[in-house]
């Protein structure tokens, strides 16, 4: 068999470079590797979510280097040079460093974000916990904030786990349920940041007091926001007792069974030794302005139609720490005392409080 010049100088060619070479393969960079390694790190932590854009140009970036590979694979294995592919990789791996950054400090911007609006949500939660019960009224919005601690905690557990955008949405569910508790406690609470409903209170009180002062003798002052009685003597503080007052005590009664405790200037009118709360003390409620804003709020349509104006409001014994149906509520024991002490006639001012800072006031710049 005889062979060309042509393919003679072939095989030479090939067998020297097979010799010099020892007829191996170069091997696929290491880059690539690195780089389809930062592309599932980067997917783990959530690129498609916090930097989607730098993501997908990432991921192209990554496809064009892969054609390389291709085209350069495709070649014999003596005749590769990986010298482009590892430069361009080397490209891909920095663009995916800085993909690496951008989406840890969004993600980290995030996390303090969802931090801040959980903590927010929980104080704000407590704090209406607490004004429910500075005013009697947790029924009313019990449902809301119990829906709301247990999304909050459901938030938590996301967070923890760096689920943010998950915790997020959860939160946005709790605002809707905060919000809704908050919005029911405004009415109410708003009474207690009034400084004209407050300046109307202090002006009772100031009386009352100024008529101790003047007669030397003694007269009550209850405070339902501080859920206090303070009886006077000559214009001066004698005692103070804890009391309870109506289940809707922080309300001006209205209309009976609405179970508020009434707002006025009223006297004791009887002493009763055998109340069906051990010992009391009946005032005179309704009084005239009572039954003139009666009259005002039936003609509004702010009370139902039937509805009468009530009667038999009491300071009585039976304990300080349970809700009445709208009298006012002292341990038996200082029952007893405050009895033995007050006389018919005793001037008897009830409130919602007495000062433009109370506990209410305060509490409400939380929400």
């Amino acid at each position: 068999m005889f062979f060309g010049s042509r393919t003679v100088v072939t095989v030479l060619l090939l067998a020297v470079f097979s010799a010099s070479a020892g007829c191996t393969t170069p091997p696929i960079p290491s880059e690539v590797a690195q780089a389809t390694q930062k592309e599932r790190g980067l997917w783990k932590e959530g690129a498609e979510t916090y930097a989607p854009k730098e993501y997908v140009s990432f991921k192209a970036s990554l496809r064009r280097g892969a054609d390389m590979l291709v085209k350069e694979n495709a070649r014999f294995g003596w005749f590769r040079n990986y010298k482009n592919v590892t430069a361009e990789y080397r490209k891909i791996i920095s663009e995916g460093e800085q993909v690496d950054k951008i989406l840890k400090e969004r993600k980290s911007v995030k996390a303090a974000g969802v931090a801040d609006q959980l903590a927010l949500l929980k104080s704000r939660t407590k704090t209406i916990t607490r004004l429910s019960t500075l005013v009697n009224e947790g029924r009313v919005c019990r449902k809301h904030v119990s829906t709301a601690d247990v999304i909050l905690a459901e938030a938590s557990k996301l967070y923890d786990t760096g689920r943010y955008p998950e915790a997020e949405q959860k939160l946005k569910d709790a605002v809707y349920y905060v919000d809704a508790a908050a919005n029911r406690m405004r009415p109410i609470l708003g009474r207690f940041t009034d400084k004209n409903q407050i300046t109307k209170w202090r002006a009772w009180v100031n009386e009352t007091v100024a008529e101790s002062r003047r007669s030397g003798d003694y007269a009550i002052i209850v405070d339902k926001i501080d859920k206090t009685l303070y009886l006077y003597r000559a214009g001066r503080i004698h005692k103070t007792y804890d009391v309870g007052i109506g289940l809707n005590g922080a309300r001006d009664k209205m209309f009976a069974g609405d179970r508020a405790t009434p707002e006025g200037r009223y006297r004791v009118i009887k002493k009763v030794p055998n109340s069906k709360y051990h010992r009391a003390l009946l005032i005179n409620y309704p009084n005239d302005e009572d039954r003139r804003q009666f009259a005002l709020a039936k003609r509004k349509g702010l009370i139902p139609r039937n509805a009468g104006i009530g009667n038999l409001i009491e300071i009585h014994g039976g304990g300080s720490l349970g809700m009445t149906y709208g009298c006012v509520g002292l341990d038996n024991g200082q029952m007893d005392e405050l009895y033995r002490i007050v006389d018919n006639g005793t001037p008897v001012t009830i409130v919602g409080s007495s000062d433009f800072d109370n506990r209410v006031s305060n509490a409400v710049k939380e929400l």
